[in-house]
Order: structure tokens, then sequence, then C-alpha cells
């Protein structure tokens, strides 16, 4: 019984499957033949890489590192509480 069930299923699904191709292909037919479309190639836009130049650090003179070191110097002592 189990045999026979299996077997009447798999012809179903056969049966199923060929009559959806050849609904599928009747459609096309129908239809006729399908037209491609072009296309449409896009291109892309490269951006350029401005150059800039480097602006070179300039060594501080004996006098201003001086200057700079008398600024630290003297904001370390005028703090409150330092006692």
């Amino acid at each position: 019984m189990l045999k026979a069930r299996r077997q009447h299923q798999k012809t179903r699904k056969l049966l199923d499957g060929a009559a959806k191709q050849t609904k599928l292909l009747a459609k096309q037919a129908l239809a006729g033949p399908a037209i491609k479309k072009e296309k449409v190639k896009v291109e892309k836009v490269k951006k350029e890489k401005i150059q800039t130049e480097k602006v070179k650090k300039v060594k501080l003179t004996k006098e201003e590192l001086g200057r700079q070191e008398a600024k630290k110097s003297s904001a370390g002592t005028g703090k409150k509480g330092a006692s």
C-alpha cells in the first residue's frame, strides 16, 4: 500500500512539473521574441587629489626658547596653595 502511494505521489509530481513547464513555454511563445535592453554604462568620476604644500616647522631661536621657558617657570610659581 505504502509503495503504491509513494509511486502515485512521484508520478503526480512529475505530471504537475511538466504541466507548469508547458504553461510557461506557451506564455513565452505568445509574448514573442524577448527584446534585450541595452545596458547604459555609467562613467565613474575620479576625484582628483589637490596637492597642498607642506609647511616646514621653523626652529625657534635661543631668545624665543628662553622666553617660553620663562613663561613656563613663572606660570608654575603663581599657583595658590603651593606653600
